[in-house]
């Protein structure tokens, strides 16, 4: 196991360099809408209910926005019922997000902000055991440079079908996360533009299913407010 990540590595640099084949040979934000809302969904891994619930919690414009769907430890530990897919990432993410951990179910909903269109990309590359290659882009929009450091938020999703392994509505589970920061500490001319990039191998929980998998990511300045999101599809 300990070759894993330096494989991976490899992988990701050999990607790095060819041209176009972060899209063409797999999934990427390429040609997909930038969606205006990042819908976040925390259910307690011991409600079940709040799986199967009809009424669950839902944005207004669908096409406009990215649902994720964080799973967050519950009580029960592993006798919880939705344990298989919970992540102390979640717990992490309500940290940031200064919220307790919900009895039943949360939601925070966050729009971007509608000045300048930042850029920002993201690819998942092919699997290799048990992980997968992920790489995040972001190119703040000209004249926010001031507004750094950038914090991003890269997460490896599950897309679940309503109608599918008991829920209501269609999932997008987290399975994992990474997160950081950009600095703006390079000294570029007015006529240069800042490009930050992340290429990391992302492990894939045993419970998850790879071909469902796809990357969801997101871009906040100093002062939190959310200024680039970006979803991949497969084709």
């Amino acid at each position: 196991m300990k070759n894993i990540a330096p494989a991976l590595s490899s992988l990701l640099l050999a990607f790095s360099f060819a041209p176009g084949a972060w899209a063409q040979a797999h999934c990427s934000s390429d040609g997909v809408p930038r969606p205006a809302v990042v819908f976040e969904r925390f259910i307690n891994a011991d409600c079940e209910a709040c799986w199967t619930d009809l009424a669950t919690p839902a944005p207004s414009a669908q096409g406009q926005a990215v649902v994720l769907d964080w799973i967050v430890p519950g009580a029960l530990g592993d006798d919880a019922p939705l344990s298989a897919a919970a992540t102390t990432d979640a717990l992490a993410r309500l940290d940031t997000l200064a919220r307790p951990v919900p009895a039943r179910t949360d939601v925070h909903i966050a729009a971007l902000e509608s000045a300048a269109p930042a850029q920002l990309r993201v690819a998942q590359g092919p699997t290799f055991n048990d992980y997968a290659g992920a790489a995040i882009t972001f190119t703040p929009a000209r004249g926010t440079r001031q507004q750094g450091p950038w914090r991003f938020h890269l997460v490896l999703v599950e897309s679940v079908p309503a109608g599918t392994d008991g829920t209501a509505a269609p999932r997008n589970v987290v399975r994992n996360m990474l997160h950081g920061t950009w600095e703006n500490t390079s000294k570029l001319s007015k006529a240069e533009h800042f490009k930050h990039q992340e290429m990391r191998p992302m492990r894939i929980p045993e419970s998850a299913k790879p071909e469902r998998l796809r990357l969801v990511g997101w871009v906040q300045d100093a002062q939190g407010h959310v200024v680039a999101a970006a979803q991949s599809r497969c084709r």
